[in-house]
């Protein structure tokens, strides 16, 4: 399960060294290949491949006459690219996806549970500042947070 905020850094050829926190919990699963795609263009999303075949197999049960699943497929079609991890833990990130979320130099690496997530770190840092977290946030995460009780 991938957890937390790790700044790091995308060199001049386009590689991200993953963050030491994030490649233990990779190696302890044995896991040296990915998908590294978005479904905005906004972010990088890197997929273990393991687990990025489970959400293909999903989305194909509905196939892609779905127009959700349609454009879903396209958008990370278009922006993704498996990628293998080098012997340095780094990983290169699509050409196509740096240039349009401008993952170029300073980036966070944000853990999103079964995937990782690379921004852009001047533009998440304004996005953070712009749309706090509000007391109705709060709410509906209180009522998703619940305990489900039986009966």
């Amino acid at each position: 399960m991938f957890r937390g905020n790790h700044p790091a850094k995308v060199d001049e050829k386009g590689r991200l060294k993953l963050p030491a926190a994030f490649k233990q919990l990779l190696d302890a699963q044995n896991v040296a290949q990915f998908y590294i795609t978005s479904a905005s263009g906004k972010s990088a999303e890197i997929w273990p491949l393991p687990e990025w075949e489970k959400r293909e197999a999903r989305l194909m049960e509905f196939g892609t006459l779905n127009g959700a699943v349609n454009k879903y497929i396209n958008q990370t079609s278009y922006y993704g690219q498996q990628a293998e991890m080098d012997n340095q833990g780094r990983v290169l990130l699509p050409q196509i996806l740096r240039g349009k979320a401008v993952l170029d130099a300073e980036v966070v690496v944000l853990g999103k549970g079964n995937y990782l997530e690379v921004v852009n770190q001047t533009n998440f840092e304004q996005q953070l500042a712009a749309s706090p977290m509000t007391d109705e946030d709060f709410e509906k995460l209180a009522g998703i947070m619940k305990p489900q009780t039986n009966g």
